[in-house]
């Protein structure tokens, strides 16, 4: 103890008539102890009336069970002669056993938004035994081929809308121990079965009659497991294409939990959507994947078996997890239909019950009972919007019928009547006409040791003591209701609470300083610590195991009573609010720090060219390096307040890193030191640095900030040494800068810049031409017409050409040469709810690894894998969610073998480890030459659009005969490549005269590189490639329609975007209106036939006649085209919504 303290009871403030005294009785709290102690005699009856029921049972269905596991193992002898058989094994059917393998036991929590993962469905009771030999083949063969199992922790699953959030490890259903209560069945579904349901649970209820028990394993993973077994399962190869491996940081705004001590040091905390289990002395991590969306709070048992994770956002998840083996046992689907999520959590002590608060405008208070399988909590409470929102929920630890939870303006208690599944709560209205004195916005709230009060903690450091009145357990609901009323202030403390809890018999307080304060039942101060000089404490978490009596050589602090006794309390986990998490061990008073990461967004990460190290820069001005193989921290710096990193970059030869900060100033760092190589940052610049360059060797740098200008920085020798010094800087885009790139002119090893912005720019700078305060610029291109880019980065020299790959909003991929600036391809890109990103090419290292290359990229909210040459498959990408509020950054190792993404404002960077061979799999079970391709359009190979385009392509052929000739017709697999456009408007696709341009040069110049040769002919393979490869892949929408209407139109009297007659037919006389609109539309799947044809001016229809004087999007597409729009187009206008009128 640093400093003393006055007794906070001589500050107390009182209103003479609300206060009222409290009344002790010394013998209560032996008897609560021993109410404590004492089991539960009901519960352990019940349990033992279903042991004994359940081995009768076992008894009477044994010979079935015996014969049943006789024919499964007949069936895995044949299996194992027939693999013995072969016992050479090409390697696609190595690959096809593992992709087989992974179907079997894709039940992982991972949330992979692939079209390469294959969706489960539910097997019954009689494909059980199917699933088992098929499991035992799987496994004699991977043995006979020398490879491990997956690991059950990295395996995929599908999207949490169809599938629980899985499991990880090789059963695939489990029940928890039967310490839970009467609740807990001791019954699992069959092994191998997946729920189709839309909440899934691994807990069932009972036995449903007349089901086989052949089939039920004696005993899951889950309930025999009686100690911690999550870092002793040994590590098995993965069969995911991205496994998440490490994470970076953690969110501080949510708790960390002790859940292991004696000869452990195990943490509990939150990482983006990802809950973290961390052993500090093993210096291993285990996660648990499984949401879709940040997670937004997460409670832990009190035996610290059970930890109940929510987040929020669409489609949000409830799970609960078996903290001794990692396994998801409970998932709840659509927990809050009607919200945004859940806000705050808490499980009751015995772990029976669940409790949540909604996210929602409305909040809703709801008690699950989840150890039952059932799809409805057992009662809710909606509460009145003036009440705030609650976000800090609690049982009472003595009675799980009684909660307490509090916004920063109201206090609630609840109490449940579990016969009636009722929820009642009082919420007394506080004010500061209440004690006449300020109370300030609360932070938590408890219930008192005395269990007849409830405590409130201020921001003002006060506590307000309620009294809990309850009604008679024997007395009905409608005789009275409990309620709370507000009895006393108690001014504890100057700084603001934000930690309120208890302890074995102590309350505990941590405040905004750092300090932590010990009270006993009358609030009268028993210890503190104040001296580690902490910031402020988010989470206070003490260990399970209670502390050591003190003997001669401990080493306790004294408490402040007056014979001075040791103050002996439990050992505690500290979150701060800086980030950093420390354990004190209270015997000698160590504090030790185990976690200091970063406490603002990061958005800036850069691995070393050839050494496994990552540098994480951060917007609090935070600089670390780590050592990405041994998961070990090197060095850091801290740079003065107000410098927020945003970007950096090694150089090529990992000696220099390049760092740009949100103010505009430029860092060049030693690598190794992170000490400044020149006198003064460079400070060019007023607005924030989003781009760092190196040439390849290093004689140039180039930065890019959010004011669209270019800054270039060159090296010189003076004096024998390398001086970086300014050289020019420009303002050359109109929008933000989305790529800037270094690269080498094909004739000489000079350097080249370019840069890409929004604006649909690509810039070429001529850095020979370019001297002090002049940048000169080389060529501008425009990349797009109507999307605009959003990364540029160097095409691998797969083929003779070089080319630069840019992706755009379109979701395409587009290859220029990177001479001529031409556009060679339009591909399709990888299509996971949003465009890519940032893209880079995945490094390689040996001379066989050049002829297969890979790119990795990002987009919103997922990290992702694409086998090169892109060519529209899309069974060659996969990717997985990352980080759901945004992917501000991407960096891969040198060798290619991990990923690494930054989450921005979820504080986090998480390391995915590549499995090249799992992708390859994937591909393979897509199919070969146009299989992949013929799954993109409506009905496939033998659907209605592929045979209209077959007569279309083939009508076109006798069209550029002559319709009316009377010569032979020559019979071509070819079309000629002027009769491409009339073919794509005939199937619904209206390519613009740009996009039109494209699809010549690309089929033109597609083998001139080779021969030599420019083709003038296509045929119906290649055409349905380049058709896939230039529609948009979401069909027409209205809301590309109206964006036409929006340019080309005005606005009338009634606010519509509307076009004249007399301009529409200006259009129609110059071009086809169709083209215009539809330039960047294509018709989905469905759409087949000729459009409705439009009448050309001379003919027998009369434009003025038919046409309305103003026509809108609507008019245009209904009634002139033919469409009809879908009622919910209005409200949903990112589907495709406009459907061909049959």
């Amino acid at each position: 103890m640093s400093d003393a303290e006055e007794n906070p009871l001589g500050e107390t403030e009182e209103d003479g008539e609300t206060e009222m005294e409290e009344e002790e009785d010394p013998n209560y709290y032996a008897e609560v102890e021993s109410m404590q102690q004492e089991p539960n005699e009901d519960d352990t009856v019940a349990w033992r009336d279903s042991q004994e029921e359940g081995e009768e049972k076992e008894r009477k269905e044994e010979p079935v069970r015996e014969e049943t596991v006789d024919r499964a193992g007949a069936a895995q002898e044949e299996v194992a002669a027939e693999v013995q058989e072969e016992t050479t094994v090409k390697p696609q059917d190595v690959t096809e056993t593992v992709v087989s393998l992974k179907r079997l036991t894709l039940t992982d929590p991972q949330s992979v938004m692939s079209e390469t993962s294959p969706k489960t469905h539910g097997g019954g009771e009689s494909k059980h035994s199917l699933l088992s030999e098929l499991s035992s083949s799987l496994s004699s063969q991977l043995e006979l081929l020398d490879l491990e199992l997956p690991s059950s922790k990295e395996q995929p699953m599908s999207s949490p809308e169809s599938q629980s959030s899985g499991e990880l490890g090789d059963d695939t259903d489990h029940v928890p121990q039967d310490e839970l209560g009467q609740e807990r069945r001791d019954l699992e579904p069959e092994k191998g079965e997946t729920r189709q349901e839309k909440r899934v649970s691994y807990l069932t209820e009972e036995k449903k009659e007349g089901q086989p028990e052949a089939d039920i394993p004696k005993d899951s993973l889950v309930s025999t497991t009686t100690e911690d077994i999550l870092f002793q399962k040994a590590e098995s190869a993965s069969v995911c294409p991205l496994t998440m491996t490490w994470s970076f940081g953690w969110n501080s705004s949510l708790p960390v939990y002790y859940i292991r001590d004696a000869n452990q040091r195990v943490l509990l905390y939150a990482s983006a959507h990802t809950a973290v289990i961390y052993d500090v002395f093993k210096n291993s991590q285990h996660h648990l994947q499984g949401h879709p969306n940040v997670i937004s709070c997460f409670c832990i048992s009190e035996d610290r078996r059970w930890i109940a994770t929510a987040d929020k956002g669409p489609n949000c998840l409830i799970i609960i997890w078996d903290s001794f083996t990692g396994i998801p046992v409970h998932t709840m689907f659509d927990s809050c239909p009607e919200g945004n999520g859940i806000r705050a959590i808490a499980i009751s002590r015995d772990a029976k019950y669940l409790a949540t608060i909604s996210d929602a405008e409305i909040q809703k208070v709801s008690i699950w009972r989840w150890t039952l399988a059932v799809e409805t909590p057992a009662c809710t409470l909606d509460l009145p919007k003036e009440y705030g929102f609650q976000n800090y929920l609690t049982f009472n630890p003595t009675n799980n019928k009684e909660l307490v939870s509090n916004s920063k303006t109201q206090a609630i208690y609840y109490l449940w009547y579990e016969e009636g599944d009722i929820l009642t709560h009082s919420a007394p209205l506080l004010t500061e006409k209440t004690f006449n004195k300020l109370v300030g916005k609360f932070s938590q709230s408890v219930f008192h040791l005395n269990l007849t009060q409830m405590l409130s903690a201020t921001m003002e450091g006060k506590l307000v003591v309620w009294d809990v009145d309850r009604p008679p357990p024997s007395a009905p609901t409608s005789v009275g209701l409990p309620y709370i009323r507000p009895c006393k202030l108690v001014h504890l403390q100057k700084e603001s609470i934000t930690v309120l809890t208890t302890v074995d018999s102590y309350i505990v307080t941590g405040d905004a300083k750092g300090h932590i304060k010990f009270y006993d039942h009358t609030l009268s101060i028993i210890h503190w610590y104040s001296h580690f000089k902490l910031s402020s404490i988010r989470s206070l978490s003490f260990s399970k195991t209670p502390a050591t009596p003190p003997t001669e050589n401990s080493n306790y602090p004294p408490d402040c009573t007056l014979k001075g006794d040791p103050f002996v309390i439990r050992n505690l986990v500290i979150g701060t609010s800086d980030a950093t998490v420390y354990h004190l061990t209270t015997d000698g008073t160590k504090l030790e720090k185990l976690l200091v990461e970063p406490k603002d967004a990061i958005c800036a990460i850069s691995c070393h060219p050839y050494q496994p190290l990552i540098a994480i820069g951060s917007f609090c001005g935070m600089i670390k390096v780590w050592d990405y193989e041994r998961k070990k921290y090197l060095f850091s710096r801290v740079f003065e307040k107000g410098l927020g990193v945003q970007s950096l970059t090694y150089n090529p030869e990992g000696a220099l890193l390049g760092a740009g900060f949100t103010e505009g100033t430029v860092y060049i760092l030693d690598a190794m030191s992170l000490e400044n190589q020149i006198p003064e940052p460079f400070k060019y610049s007023t607005t924030s640095v989003t781009h760092i360059s190196f040439s390849h060797d290093s004689q140039y740098m180039a930065t890019a900030d959010v004011s669209f200008t270019v800054a270039v920085y060159k090296v010189k020798v003076k004096r024998g040494q390398r001086v970086w010094e300014y050289l020019a800087r420009l303002r050359s885009h109109r929008k933000s800068i989305r790529s800037l790139l270094f690269g080498v002119h094909l004739d000489s090893s000079e350097p080249r810049l370019l840069s890409l912005g929004r604006d649909r720019l690509l810039i070429e700078y001529s850095l020979l031409k370019s001297y002090r305060d002049h940048l000169e610029v080389l060529d501008i291109h425009r990349t797009d017409q109507g999307s605009y880019p959003t990364f540029m980065i160097w095409y691998p020299p797969l083929i003779k050409e070089r080319f630069l790959l840019i992706s755009n909003s379109s979701y395409k991929v587009k290859l220029f040469n990177s001479t001529t600036k031409m556009c060679r391809k339009t591909l399709l890109g990888p299509v996971y709810g949003s465009p890519i990103e940032q893209i880079q090419i995945l490094p390689v290292k040996t001379t066989v690894e050049l002829q297969k290359r890979y790119l990795v990229f990002i987009n919103t909210d997922k990290v992702g894998l694409q086998i090169l040459p892109i060519d529209g498959n899309p069974h060659k990408t996969s990717a997985i969610i990352c980080h759901p509020n945004g992917v501000a950054g991407l960096a891969l190792a040198y060798d290619g073998h991990y990923a690494f993404t930054a989450g921005g404002p979820d504080r986090s960077v998480l390391q995915w480890e590549i499995n090249l061979s799992a992708l390859e799999a994937a591909v393979s079970l897509g199919g070969e030459d146009l299989t992949p391709f013929y799954a993109l359009v409506s009905g496939g190979r033998e659907g209605k659009f592929y045979r209209e385009l077959e007569d279309y392509f083939y009508y076109s052929q006798l069209r550029s005969q002559g319709i009316n000739t009377m010569e032979t017709r020559k019979v071509s697999e070819h079309i000629c490549l002027s009769e491409l456009p009339f073919v794509m408007r005939a199937i619904g696709f209206y390519p613009s005269e740009e996009k039109i341009e494209d699809m010549f040069n690309e089929i033109r110049f597609s083998e001139y590189v080779d021969t030599g040769e420019i083709i003038d002919k296509i045929n119906l393979p290649d055409f349905l490639k380049i058709y896939l490869n230039h529609r948009p892949p979401f069909g027409n929408t209205m809301r590309n329609i109206q964006k036409s209407f929006d340019i080309l139109g005005y606005t009338n009297s009634k606010g519509e975007k509307v076009i004249q007659r007399e301009d529409f037919l200006k259009l129609l006389l110059t071009k086809d209106l169709r083209t215009v609109v539809l330039g960047h539309c294509a018709e989905s799947g469905e759409l087949t036939g000729h459009l409705f044809p439009l009448q050309h001016p001379g003919s027998e229809v009369c434009y003025e006649e038919e046409l309305p004087d103003e026509i809108t999007a609507e008019i245009f597409a209904t009634e002139i085209l033919g469409f009809t729009i879908s009622p919910d187009s209005r409200q949903d206008p990112t589907v495709s919504e406009v459907v061909r009128n049959v």
